[in-house]
């Protein structure tokens, strides 16, 4: 059987291949499984590219939905990038993927120094939340809490049924029991 490419790994199958609506599952002739969670394309996702970021993607004819097909360090190529450029855009691209999170919320995972979904695993939404706020000077709208929650949800579950919304009533709750630090910002982003 020939060799087929997935992603970046190339497999040679003799066995059977399920695709679900989430998952690609490969059985080789052994039993063994090999089970690839699907990146979920979402076909409005925002990019701050450059123009010739842009016309480089033209060029390979590659739109910026399907962005997620590739790696980091492929699109450090396709689009003549610095190797820390592209891992940005990765990132941007991939955040968006979780549901109701558009650019800016992943612009600001990004500023938090995070790069992946990957990263986010075993965060605290609520840590998250404290350490923007530092970061930035000011403290923010809660229900951007509420996004740092589904983005931790998402990367550990990904459910994609749950919105920033849902988390709304857990942060209520864990914040009349926990508080904010002393060190929290005086400063509300409205004042800034």
């Amino acid at each position: 059987m020939q060799p087929f490419f997935v992603g970046r790994v190339y497999l040679c199958l003799w066995g059977s291949l399920k695709l679900s609506k989430n998952f690609l599952v490969i059985e080789d002739n052994k039993g063994y499984l090999l089970t690839f969670l699907r990146m979920k394309n979402k076909t409005n996702i925002k990019l701050p590219m450059t123009e010739i970021e842009k016309a480089n993607l033209r060029k390979h004819k590659i739109k910026i939905a399907n962005i997620l097909d590739f790696a980091s360090d492929e699109l450090e190529v396709l689009l003549n990038a610095t190797k820390e450029r592209a891992k940005e855009i990765y990132a941007l691209a991939e955040f968006q993927t979780v549901p109701s999170v558009g650019i800016k919320f992943a612009e600001d995972l990004v500023f938090l120094g995070y790069y992946s979904l990957n990263e986010l695993k075993q965060k605290d939404g609520a840590k998250l939340t404290d350490e923007y706020e530092a970061k930035k000077g000011y403290w923010i709208d809660p229900c951007v809490e509420d996004q740092f929650r589904l983005v931790v949800n998402f990367a550990n579950t990904q459910d994609s049924k749950k919105t920033w919304w849902d988390f709304t009533e857990e942060r209520k709750k864990f914040r009349a029991e926990n508080g904010y630090p002393k060190s929290r910002p005086q400063k509300a982003w409205f004042d800034r």
